[in-house]
């Protein structure tokens, strides 16, 4: 669960942002958070993420009012906390909170740096649920706020390809644990991908990118932007739907007011350029981007931008999607422009990298996969696009296969145990291997004297013991005595 915290805001809504439900409002930020606030702030924005820095501590997101509720009394009548109620009023509008009690967790099956997330047994609905389990601080009201924020959010959205928050639980009234209650969806998308013996169509591949750009351009049209658009985060169920899921980094936008965003969202081989280059205003084109990362993993059978750093990722970008333009610097006012443009101009390397790949398919990353943001379109005109018209068309979900659960969480312990095995194979291996007694024919003068020569270049002079008399007293091969490094220098 990641999350960027807001702060208030005493102005009146800006014309433009949608109407999220009664009582609830997001408002667009027109000033940046005051210097005494900082502190207030700063323990819960390393939180939300390890990387940033003091200039994002003092960028503003998009402002959630949570002022006292008026309904305050009925929400403490329906059993929420009065600590909840002062800070995240708004987002509990219509929730009565479940009870533990009702609840049997049953196994982990995903979670992040301040979450986890179980598969339960809902006992009065009697069926199989999900539960987020996030963990705050009661004394920081913004990490309070930072969750109402989420909550807010997933309420607003109703669209098949969007996960669904069916409830909220308290562990109790003093407790400093919430769970999300969500619809249960047997996979996501890297670990079905990653199932032994899968391979999908591309009838298959379709249908899931079909249904991912769906619920984006949902998510776009209520001026949500996901910014954490990734296979992990693609879950599917049973029957072959494809949901949007794990809104914790997600935020509302103004198309019609642009305010500056933190940089420090998407997992890095799904960022964008100008988020790694500093960009601060930025919209759908970030979620675009991402989107076309997934679309070139699920043809490629692995991820297609494997940056080790930020700079190796943005270096890898320019390889493959060519170097921006001259305007693209000037008009996304990028701050770390100078450093990290590169010397020599690129060109797009797509079509040529990916020529395996249906032309269909190279010319929908071209344009998901453009350097300008301005370029990459919409969700709504990529689902137009020649990609979804071209045979073989996408099939319906229902016609997908079926498999067992599968997830990422799964795929980290498969490789965890592989490893384990591996290393205790290697470890049983160097037991077993019987120790070499040495080889008279490695004593010979002139082999000892050229191996002498070999390992004066190596071995400091501090210390002389005589090669011939340790070997006979150890009874081990030269190579062994340097390998175990018996002695700091040989001599003959």
């Amino acid at each position: 669960m990641g999350c960027i915290i807001s702060s208030r805001k005493k102005k009146p809504a800006t014309k433009g942002l949608p109407e999220i439900r009664p009582r609830f409002h997001t408002l667009p930020s027109e000033r940046r958070i005051a210097e005494d606030d900082a502190p207030k702030v700063s323990e819960l924005l390393k939180m939300s993420h390890d990387k940033l820095g003091s200039k994002e501590l003092k960028r503003e997101e998009s402002v959630l009012v949570v002022n006292v509720h008026p309904r305050s009394s009925e929400l403490a009548a329906s059993g929420w906390p009065p600590w909840l109620i002062s800070v995240a009023g708004e987002a509990l509008v219509g929730l009565i909170p479940g009870r533990e009690s009702n609840f049997e967790k049953q196994e982990q099956i995903g979670g992040g740096t301040f979450s986890k997330v179980f598969k339960a047994r809902d006992l009065l609905r009697n069926k199989t649920v999900a539960l987020k389990r996030i963990r705050f601080d009661l004394n920081n009201s913004e990490s309070i706020k930072c969750i109402a924020r989420e909550i807010i959010i997933l309420r607003k959205l109703d669209h098949p390809n969007v996960i669904k928050l069916e409830g909220l639980m308290l562990v109790d009234h003093d407790s400093s644990t919430l769970y999300l209650i969500f619809e249960y969806m047997e996979h996501d998308l890297l670990g079905l991908s990653s199932l032994l013996g899968v391979q999908f169509t591309e009838p298959q591949v379709k249908c899931y990118m079909r249904q991912l750009l769906r619920g984006l351009d949902h998510c776009h049209t209520n001026h949500v932007l996901h910014r954490d658009i990734k296979s992990s985060n693609l879950l599917i169920n049973g029957n072959g739907v494809l949901k949007l899921a794990d809104f914790g980094l997600a935020t509302f936008f103004d198309p019609h007011n642009s305010v500056p965003l933190t940089t420090h969202v998407a997992t890095l081989w799904y960022r964008p350029p100008e988020l790694l280059l500093g960009a601060s205003h930025y919209d759908v084109g970030i979620d675009l981007w991402s989107t076309g990362c997934v679309i070139g993993e699920l043809y490629a059978g692995k991820p297609i931008l494997l940056g080790k750093n930020e700079t190796d990722q943005l270096h890898k970008i320019f390889q493959l999607c060519g170097s921006p333009s001259e305007d693209y610097w000037t008009k996304l006012k990028l701050q770390l422009s100078t450093p990290l443009r590169p010397m020599f101009p690129y060109g797009s390397h797509i079509a040529e990298r990916f020529k395996q790949f249906p032309t269909s398919v190279t010319s929908l990353l071209e344009t998901l996969l453009s350097i300008d943001p301005d370029f990459r379109g919409t969700a709504a005109s990529a689902l137009k696009s020649k990609y979804f018209k071209t045979e073989p068309l996408p099939c319906d979900p229902s016609c997908l296969p079926k498999y067992p659960p599968s997830k990422e969480i799964n795929i980290r312990m498969r490789d965890k145990t592989r490893k384990q095995a591996s290393q205790i194979r290697r470890t049983g291996e160097t037991q077993a291997v019987q120790p070499i007694l040495a080889d008279p024919s490695l004593t010979k003068p002139v082999q000892v004297s050229l191996l002498f020569r070999f390992l004066e270049s190596f071995i400091p002079r501090a210390e002389t013991v005589h090669l011939q008399s340790f070997m006979r007293k150890t009874r081990l091969p030269v190579y062994q005595i340097f390998l175990l490094g018996k002695c700091k220098h040989l001599r003959t």
